[in-house]
Protein backbone atom coordinates (compact mmCIF):
# COMPACT_ATOMS: atom_id res chain seq x y z
CA UNK A 1 0.00 0.00 0.00
CA UNK A 2 1.60 3.37 -1.12
CA UNK A 3 1.33 6.47 1.44
CA UNK A 4 2.16 9.33 -0.29
CA UNK A 5 2.66 12.70 1.40
CA UNK A 6 2.39 16.47 0.21
CA UNK A 7 5.26 18.37 1.12
CA UNK A 8 5.33 22.08 0.74
CA UNK A 9 9.35 23.25 -0.79
CA UNK A 10 10.95 26.19 1.33
CA UNK A 11 10.26 28.80 -0.89
CA UNK A 12 6.56 28.23 -0.39
CA UNK A 13 6.51 28.77 3.56
CA UNK A 14 3.95 31.58 4.29
CA UNK A 15 5.20 34.70 4.47
CA UNK A 16 1.94 36.27 6.49
CA UNK A 17 0.19 34.96 9.09
CA UNK A 18 -3.50 35.23 8.69
CA UNK A 19 -5.22 37.57 11.74
CA UNK A 20 -8.89 35.97 11.66
CA UNK A 21 -10.17 38.87 14.06
CA UNK A 22 -9.63 41.24 11.01
CA UNK A 23 -12.61 38.97 9.15
CA UNK A 24 -14.79 38.01 11.63
CA UNK A 25 -18.56 39.26 11.54
CA UNK A 26 -18.64 39.71 15.20
CA UNK A 27 -14.91 40.84 16.95
CA UNK A 28 -13.71 38.99 20.28
CA UNK A 29 -15.19 41.18 23.23
CA UNK A 30 -12.02 43.37 24.63
CA UNK A 31 -10.03 42.35 27.87
CA UNK A 32 -10.71 44.44 30.73
CA UNK A 33 -8.46 45.90 33.34
CA UNK A 34 -9.85 43.55 36.65
CA UNK A 35 -9.63 46.97 38.67
CA UNK A 36 -11.53 49.00 36.61
CA UNK A 37 -13.65 46.41 33.86
CA UNK A 38 -12.08 48.92 31.60
CA UNK A 39 -11.31 47.79 27.95
CA UNK A 40 -7.20 46.90 27.93
CA UNK A 41 -5.49 48.76 24.67
CA UNK A 42 -1.77 47.43 23.83
CA UNK A 43 0.19 49.91 25.81
CA UNK A 44 -1.81 48.36 28.77
CA UNK A 45 -0.30 45.24 27.87
CA UNK A 46 3.02 45.99 27.58
CA UNK A 47 4.50 45.83 31.14
CA UNK A 48 3.95 42.28 30.64
CA UNK A 49 3.99 40.79 26.95
CA UNK A 50 6.16 41.66 24.07
CA UNK A 51 4.94 45.08 22.82
CA UNK A 52 4.94 44.09 19.18
CA UNK A 53 2.91 40.81 20.57
CA UNK A 54 0.50 43.23 22.58
CA UNK A 55 -0.04 45.13 19.31
CA UNK A 56 -1.01 42.16 17.41
CA UNK A 57 -3.22 41.00 20.28
CA UNK A 58 -5.66 43.61 20.10
CA UNK A 59 -5.41 44.25 15.87
CA UNK A 60 -9.08 44.06 14.40
CA UNK A 61 -7.62 46.07 11.03
CA UNK A 62 -4.85 44.06 9.31
CA UNK A 63 -5.71 40.42 8.05
CA UNK A 64 -2.29 39.40 7.01
CA UNK A 65 0.28 40.44 9.57
CA UNK A 66 4.02 40.00 7.84
CA UNK A 67 6.28 37.48 9.42
CA UNK A 68 9.65 38.69 10.25
CA UNK A 69 12.86 38.31 7.90
CA UNK A 70 14.58 36.50 11.48
CA UNK A 71 11.75 34.23 12.24
CA UNK A 72 11.31 33.14 8.47
CA UNK A 73 14.73 31.92 8.53
CA UNK A 74 14.13 30.22 11.59
CA UNK A 75 11.28 28.51 10.37
CA UNK A 76 13.00 27.15 7.50
CA UNK A 77 15.23 25.12 10.08
CA UNK A 78 11.96 22.81 10.09
CA UNK A 79 9.27 24.17 8.00
CA UNK A 80 7.06 23.24 5.88
CA UNK A 81 5.63 20.46 7.78
CA UNK A 82 4.13 17.12 6.10
CA UNK A 83 0.83 16.90 5.08
CA UNK A 84 0.18 13.01 4.85
CA UNK A 85 -3.12 11.03 3.39
CA UNK A 86 -3.78 8.37 5.90
CA UNK A 87 -4.15 5.29 4.18
CA UNK A 88 -3.98 2.59 5.98
CA UNK A 89 -5.82 4.09 9.44
CA UNK A 90 -9.20 4.31 6.32
CA UNK A 91 -8.36 1.25 5.61
CA UNK A 92 -8.45 0.08 9.10
CA UNK A 93 -11.37 1.89 9.62
CA UNK A 94 -13.24 0.65 6.53
CA UNK A 95 -14.57 4.28 6.29
CA UNK A 96 -15.01 5.79 2.29
CA UNK A 97 -13.53 9.40 4.23
CA UNK A 98 -9.95 10.69 3.01
CA UNK A 99 -8.39 11.25 6.28
CA UNK A 100 -5.55 13.50 5.85
CA UNK A 101 -3.24 14.72 8.74
CA UNK A 102 -0.65 17.74 9.00
CA UNK A 103 2.29 16.29 10.93
CA UNK A 104 3.53 18.96 13.70
CA UNK A 105 5.39 16.55 15.27
CA UNK A 106 8.55 16.51 12.72
CA UNK A 107 10.16 19.40 13.91
CA UNK A 108 12.83 18.53 16.43
CA UNK A 109 10.82 19.79 19.51
CA UNK A 110 8.35 17.21 18.71
CA UNK A 111 4.80 19.37 18.49
CA UNK A 112 3.61 22.71 16.83
CA UNK A 113 4.55 25.16 19.86
CA UNK A 114 7.80 26.16 18.47
CA UNK A 115 5.68 28.06 15.53
CA UNK A 116 4.63 31.08 18.74
CA UNK A 117 8.42 30.35 20.33
CA UNK A 118 10.10 31.87 17.74
CA UNK A 119 8.51 35.00 17.09
CA UNK A 120 7.65 35.73 20.96
CA UNK A 121 11.48 35.78 21.54
CA UNK A 122 12.45 37.20 18.39
CA UNK A 123 10.15 40.54 19.66
CA UNK A 124 11.27 40.39 23.02
CA UNK A 125 15.19 40.10 22.28
CA UNK A 126 14.19 43.07 19.96
CA UNK A 127 13.02 44.73 22.58
CA UNK A 128 16.30 44.50 24.47
CA UNK A 129 14.65 41.98 27.40
CA UNK A 130 16.92 39.39 28.78
CA UNK A 131 15.09 37.74 30.68
CA UNK A 132 11.68 35.38 30.10
CA UNK A 133 9.30 33.35 31.96
CA UNK A 134 5.98 30.69 31.16
CA UNK A 135 4.10 28.26 32.57
CA UNK A 136 3.91 24.83 30.75
CA UNK A 137 1.50 21.68 30.91
CA UNK A 138 2.61 18.36 29.14
CA UNK A 139 5.98 20.20 28.71
CA UNK A 140 5.76 21.10 25.08
CA UNK A 141 5.57 24.73 25.11
CA UNK A 142 7.91 24.72 27.74
CA UNK A 143 10.15 23.11 25.66
CA UNK A 144 9.77 25.11 22.70
CA UNK A 145 9.87 28.35 24.31
CA UNK A 146 13.38 27.35 26.17
CA UNK A 147 14.85 26.30 22.88
CA UNK A 148 13.36 29.72 21.37
CA UNK A 149 14.96 31.51 23.83
CA UNK A 150 18.17 30.20 23.87
CA UNK A 151 18.15 30.77 19.90
CA UNK A 152 17.97 34.67 20.59
CA UNK A 153 19.71 35.15 24.09
CA UNK A 154 17.13 34.68 26.95
CA UNK A 155 17.49 33.28 29.99
CA UNK A 156 13.90 31.40 30.51
CA UNK A 157 12.22 30.44 33.77
CA UNK A 158 9.53 27.58 33.51
CA UNK A 159 6.94 26.49 35.90
CA UNK A 160 5.74 23.28 35.26
CA UNK A 161 2.53 22.31 36.82
CA UNK A 162 3.48 19.68 38.95
CA UNK A 163 1.52 16.87 38.22
CA UNK A 164 2.78 16.47 35.03
CA UNK A 165 6.40 17.13 35.92
CA UNK A 166 6.01 14.16 37.43
CA UNK A 167 4.35 11.98 34.76
CA UNK A 168 6.64 13.57 31.92
CA UNK A 169 10.19 14.32 33.39
CA UNK A 170 12.07 13.99 30.06
CA UNK A 171 10.39 17.21 29.05
CA UNK A 172 11.80 19.15 32.24
CA UNK A 173 15.28 17.72 31.89
CA UNK A 174 14.87 18.35 27.96
CA UNK A 175 13.97 22.08 29.27
CA UNK A 176 16.71 22.07 31.44
CA UNK A 177 19.19 20.76 28.72
CA UNK A 178 18.20 23.99 26.54
CA UNK A 179 19.79 26.09 29.68
CA UNK A 180 15.97 27.01 31.23
CA UNK A 181 15.44 26.47 35.00
CA UNK A 182 12.31 24.53 35.53
CA UNK A 183 9.90 24.56 38.90
CA UNK A 184 7.02 22.04 39.10
CA UNK A 185 4.05 24.23 40.13
CA UNK A 186 2.60 25.26 42.93
CA UNK A 187 5.58 26.12 44.39
CA UNK A 188 7.19 27.86 47.61
CA UNK A 189 8.86 30.32 44.77
CA UNK A 190 6.09 32.91 44.84
CA UNK A 191 3.58 34.29 46.90
CA UNK A 192 1.18 33.25 44.14
CA UNK A 193 2.41 29.55 44.77
CA UNK A 194 2.67 29.56 48.50
CA UNK A 195 -1.22 31.03 48.96
CA UNK A 196 -2.34 28.21 46.70
CA UNK A 197 -0.14 25.58 48.51
CA UNK A 198 -1.65 27.12 51.78
CA UNK A 199 -5.24 26.31 50.74
CA UNK A 200 -4.44 23.33 49.90
CA UNK A 201 -1.23 21.26 50.68
CA UNK A 202 -2.03 18.03 47.87
CA UNK A 203 -2.69 20.64 44.77
CA UNK A 204 -1.53 18.86 41.96
CA UNK A 205 -1.16 22.13 39.99
CA UNK A 206 -2.48 23.25 37.34
CA UNK A 207 -2.17 25.60 34.00
CA UNK A 208 -3.80 28.43 36.18
CA UNK A 209 -1.51 27.83 39.33
CA UNK A 210 1.71 27.94 36.82
CA UNK A 211 0.78 30.51 34.77
CA UNK A 212 -0.39 32.86 38.39
CA UNK A 213 3.70 32.28 39.33
CA UNK A 214 5.43 32.86 35.85
CA UNK A 215 3.35 36.04 35.72
CA UNK A 216 4.49 37.03 39.27
CA UNK A 217 8.24 36.21 38.48
CA UNK A 218 8.03 38.33 35.61
CA UNK A 219 6.65 41.35 37.51
CA UNK A 220 9.19 41.44 39.95
CA UNK A 221 11.92 40.38 38.00
CA UNK A 222 14.12 44.14 35.91
CA UNK A 223 13.80 43.53 32.02
CA UNK A 224 11.74 40.72 32.04
CA UNK A 225 8.62 39.42 30.33
CA UNK A 226 6.20 36.31 30.54
CA UNK A 227 5.16 34.26 27.40
CA UNK A 228 2.37 32.62 26.88
CA UNK A 229 1.97 29.41 24.39
CA UNK A 230 -1.97 29.14 24.14
CA UNK A 231 -5.10 30.93 24.44
CA UNK A 232 -4.38 34.28 23.28
CA UNK A 233 -4.74 35.98 19.98
CA UNK A 234 -1.38 36.37 19.09
CA UNK A 235 -0.38 33.04 19.96
CA UNK A 236 -3.34 31.48 17.67
CA UNK A 237 -1.92 34.17 15.36
CA UNK A 238 1.61 32.47 14.79
CA UNK A 239 0.12 29.35 14.58
CA UNK A 240 -1.89 29.86 11.47
CA UNK A 241 1.13 29.29 9.51
CA UNK A 242 -0.10 25.59 9.65
CA UNK A 243 -3.56 26.12 8.28
CA UNK A 244 -1.53 28.58 5.50
CA UNK A 245 0.79 25.63 4.69
CA UNK A 246 -2.32 22.73 4.64
CA UNK A 247 -4.52 24.96 2.44
CA UNK A 248 -1.79 25.03 -0.30
CA UNK A 249 -0.85 21.29 -0.09
CA UNK A 250 -4.63 20.11 0.03
CA UNK A 251 -4.57 22.09 -3.03
CA UNK A 252 -1.54 19.48 -4.15
CA UNK A 253 -3.73 16.87 -3.23
CA UNK A 254 -6.52 18.00 -5.31
CA UNK A 255 -9.08 18.22 -2.28
CA UNK A 256 -10.52 20.35 -0.06
CA UNK A 257 -11.82 19.53 3.53
CA UNK A 258 -15.45 19.13 4.27
CA UNK A 259 -13.94 18.77 8.11
CA UNK A 260 -11.08 20.18 10.10
CA UNK A 261 -10.46 19.23 13.71
CA UNK A 262 -7.71 19.77 16.10
CA UNK A 263 -7.34 19.03 19.99
CA UNK A 264 -8.35 21.51 22.46
CA UNK A 265 -6.62 22.93 25.35
CA UNK A 266 -6.83 26.15 25.07
CA UNK A 267 -6.73 26.84 20.99
CA UNK A 268 -3.72 27.41 19.62
CA UNK A 269 -3.15 23.99 17.41
CA UNK A 270 -6.53 24.03 16.53
CA UNK A 271 -6.99 27.68 15.81
CA UNK A 272 -3.46 27.51 13.73
CA UNK A 273 -4.69 24.35 11.89
CA UNK A 274 -8.44 25.98 11.62
CA UNK A 275 -9.02 30.09 11.01
CA UNK A 276 -7.08 29.91 7.57
CA UNK A 277 -9.67 27.88 6.18
CA UNK A 278 -12.71 29.42 8.65
CA UNK A 279 -11.93 32.24 6.48
CA UNK A 280 -13.57 30.78 3.81
CA UNK A 281 -16.67 30.21 5.39
CA UNK A 282 -16.60 33.57 6.57
CA UNK A 283 -15.64 35.32 3.71
CA UNK A 284 -16.80 33.14 0.95
CA UNK A 285 -19.42 31.13 1.81
CA UNK A 286 -17.86 27.56 2.23
CA UNK A 287 -19.53 24.79 4.52
CA UNK A 288 -16.26 23.41 6.11
CA UNK A 289 -17.28 22.23 9.79
CA UNK A 290 -14.66 23.06 12.74
CA UNK A 291 -14.70 20.24 15.70
CA UNK A 292 -12.47 21.09 18.16
CA UNK A 293 -11.44 17.86 21.06
CA UNK A 294 -11.18 18.48 24.39
CA UNK A 295 -11.09 16.08 27.61
CA UNK A 296 -14.45 14.98 29.30
CA UNK A 297 -12.32 15.88 32.56
CA UNK A 298 -12.37 19.46 31.36
CA UNK A 299 -15.31 20.14 29.16
CA UNK A 300 -15.46 24.52 28.94
CA UNK A 301 -16.58 24.14 25.02
CA UNK A 302 -18.98 21.68 25.76
CA UNK A 303 -20.40 22.39 29.55
CA UNK A 304 -17.97 25.45 30.47
CA UNK A 305 -19.94 29.41 30.91
CA UNK A 306 -19.32 32.15 28.61
CA UNK A 307 -18.08 35.02 30.90
CA UNK A 308 -15.39 37.38 31.79
CA UNK A 309 -12.74 35.68 33.74
CA UNK A 310 -9.16 35.38 34.70
CA UNK A 311 -6.38 33.97 32.56
CA UNK A 312 -4.51 32.35 35.95
CA UNK A 313 -5.99 31.07 39.71
CA UNK A 314 -4.71 34.17 41.67
CA UNK A 315 -6.22 36.92 39.33
CA UNK A 316 -3.39 37.80 38.31
CA UNK A 317 -4.23 38.20 34.42
CA UNK A 318 -6.46 40.68 32.43
CA UNK A 319 -10.26 39.79 32.19
CA UNK A 320 -11.09 37.77 29.23
CA UNK A 321 -14.08 36.90 27.59
CA UNK A 322 -14.15 33.36 27.57
CA UNK A 323 -15.90 30.24 27.66
CA UNK A 324 -14.72 28.63 31.53
CA UNK A 325 -14.95 26.49 34.15
CA UNK A 326 -13.54 28.68 36.59
CA UNK A 327 -10.02 30.15 36.98
CA UNK A 328 -10.24 27.76 40.30
CA UNK A 329 -11.18 24.76 38.37
CA UNK A 330 -8.54 21.59 39.38
CA UNK A 331 -8.79 19.31 36.38
CA UNK A 332 -8.38 15.55 37.08
CA UNK A 333 -4.44 13.75 36.40
CA UNK A 334 -4.90 13.06 33.23
CA UNK A 335 -1.99 12.28 30.67
CA UNK A 336 -3.44 15.35 28.10
CA UNK A 337 -1.57 17.49 30.07
CA UNK A 338 -1.50 20.54 27.64
CA UNK A 339 -5.48 19.87 27.30
CA UNK A 340 -5.86 20.90 31.22
CA UNK A 341 -6.82 24.77 31.26
CA UNK A 342 -9.68 26.07 32.40
CA UNK A 343 -10.89 28.32 29.86
CA UNK A 344 -10.57 28.91 26.18
CA UNK A 345 -9.50 31.95 23.83
CA UNK A 346 -11.10 34.78 23.18
CA UNK A 347 -11.59 34.55 19.64
CA UNK A 348 -12.05 30.76 19.58
CA UNK A 349 -15.08 31.58 22.17
CA UNK A 350 -16.50 34.11 19.67
CA UNK A 351 -16.65 31.73 17.34
CA UNK A 352 -18.02 29.01 19.33
CA UNK A 353 -20.96 31.55 20.55
CA UNK A 354 -21.52 31.82 16.69
CA UNK A 355 -21.96 28.97 15.94
CA UNK A 356 -18.86 28.83 13.46
CA UNK A 357 -17.19 25.71 15.06
CA UNK A 358 -18.13 22.88 17.92
CA UNK A 359 -16.28 21.60 20.26
CA UNK A 360 -16.47 17.74 22.00
CA UNK A 361 -15.67 16.34 24.72
CA UNK A 362 -13.22 13.00 24.22
CA UNK A 363 -12.99 10.28 27.53
CA UNK A 364 -9.16 9.53 28.09
CA UNK A 365 -9.62 5.94 27.34
CA UNK A 366 -11.26 6.47 23.91
CA UNK A 367 -8.06 8.83 23.46
CA UNK A 368 -5.93 6.54 24.18
CA UNK A 369 -7.95 3.78 22.18
CA UNK A 370 -7.61 6.12 19.05
CA UNK A 371 -3.89 6.96 19.85
CA UNK A 372 -2.43 3.01 20.22
CA UNK A 373 -4.94 2.57 16.67
CA UNK A 374 -3.27 5.52 14.42
CA UNK A 375 0.36 4.40 16.29
CA UNK A 376 -0.38 0.79 14.79
CA UNK A 377 -1.51 1.79 11.13
CA UNK A 378 0.43 4.90 10.42
CA UNK A 379 3.47 4.08 12.33
CA UNK A 380 3.48 7.41 14.20
CA UNK A 381 2.96 7.14 18.30
CA UNK A 382 0.87 10.68 18.73
CA UNK A 383 0.83 12.63 21.96
CA UNK A 384 -1.69 12.09 24.34
CA UNK A 385 -3.23 15.44 23.58
CA UNK A 386 -3.04 14.80 19.98
CA UNK A 387 -4.87 11.50 20.75
CA UNK A 388 -7.64 13.62 20.89
CA UNK A 389 -7.79 14.71 17.79
CA UNK A 390 -7.50 11.42 16.27
CA UNK A 391 -10.49 10.02 18.41
CA UNK A 392 -12.69 12.66 16.86
CA UNK A 393 -11.47 12.14 13.45
CA UNK A 394 -12.72 7.99 13.60
CA UNK A 395 -15.84 9.19 15.16
CA UNK A 396 -16.41 11.20 11.73
CA UNK A 397 -15.08 8.48 9.68
CA UNK A 398 -17.03 5.79 11.36
CA UNK A 399 -20.20 8.03 10.84
CA UNK A 400 -18.85 8.28 7.20
CA UNK A 401 -18.85 4.35 6.74
CA UNK A 402 -22.21 4.32 7.96
CA UNK A 403 -23.77 6.78 5.74
CA UNK A 404 -21.14 5.51 2.53
CA UNK A 405 -20.58 9.46 2.62
CA UNK A 406 -17.01 10.20 1.02
CA UNK A 407 -15.76 13.32 3.05
CA UNK A 408 -12.16 14.61 3.15
CA UNK A 409 -11.35 14.84 7.12
CA UNK A 410 -8.35 16.61 7.96
CA UNK A 411 -6.64 16.74 11.41
CA UNK A 412 -3.84 18.07 13.38
CA UNK A 413 -0.92 16.17 14.65
CA UNK A 414 0.27 18.15 17.08
CA UNK A 415 3.04 16.52 18.39
CA UNK A 416 4.57 12.62 19.06
CA UNK A 417 4.66 11.46 21.83
CA UNK A 418 7.75 9.67 22.50
CA UNK A 419 8.40 11.50 25.42
CA UNK A 420 5.16 10.29 26.83
CA UNK A 421 5.52 6.81 26.53
CA UNK A 422 4.92 6.43 30.89
CA UNK A 423 1.22 6.86 29.78
CA UNK A 424 0.92 4.68 27.16
CA UNK A 425 2.82 1.96 29.54
CA UNK A 426 0.03 2.82 32.11
CA UNK A 427 -2.64 2.39 29.22
CA UNK A 428 -0.83 -0.79 27.93
CA UNK A 429 -1.54 -2.10 31.70
CA UNK A 430 -4.73 -1.21 32.17
CA UNK A 431 -4.02 1.55 35.00
CA UNK A 432 -5.37 4.24 33.06
CA UNK A 433 -9.28 5.36 33.99
CA UNK A 434 -11.76 7.65 32.08
CA UNK A 435 -12.35 11.07 34.60
CA UNK A 436 -15.67 13.07 34.47
CA UNK A 437 -16.91 16.56 36.30
CA UNK A 438 -19.94 16.60 37.34
CA UNK A 439 -22.24 19.70 37.05
CA UNK A 440 -22.48 20.21 40.52
CA UNK A 441 -18.18 20.29 40.45
CA UNK A 442 -18.35 22.84 37.44
CA UNK A 443 -21.14 25.08 39.42
CA UNK A 444 -18.96 25.35 42.22
CA UNK A 445 -16.07 26.38 40.71
CA UNK A 446 -18.06 29.00 38.61
CA UNK A 447 -18.83 30.31 41.44
CA UNK A 448 -16.18 32.86 41.41
CA UNK A 449 -16.09 34.05 38.58
CA UNK A 450 -16.04 37.96 38.35
CA UNK A 451 -19.46 39.53 37.93
CA UNK A 452 -19.04 41.38 35.05
CA UNK A 453 -22.37 41.10 32.95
Amino acid sequence: MKQKKFILQESEIPTQWYNIQADMKTKPMPPLNPQTHEPMKAEDLFPIFAEECARQEVDMEHPWIDIPEEVLDKYKFYRSTPLVRAYALEEALGTPAHIYFKNESTNPLGSHKINTALPQCYYLKKEGITNVTTETGAGQWGMALSYAAKLFGLETAVYQVKITLQQKPYRSIAMRTFGATVTGSPSMSTRAGKDIITRDPNHPGSLGTAISEALELAMTTPNCKYSLGSVLSHVSLHQTIIGLEAEKQMAMAGEYPDMVIACFGGGSNFSGIAYPFMRHNILEGKNTEFIAAEPNSCPKLTRGKFAYDFGDASGYTPLLPMYTLGHDFKPANIHAGGLRYHGAGTIVSQLLKDGLMRGVDIPQLESFDAGMLFARTEGIIPAPESCHAIAATIREAKKCKESGEQKVILFNLSGHGLIDMPSYDQYINGDLRNYSVSDEEISHFLENVPKVF
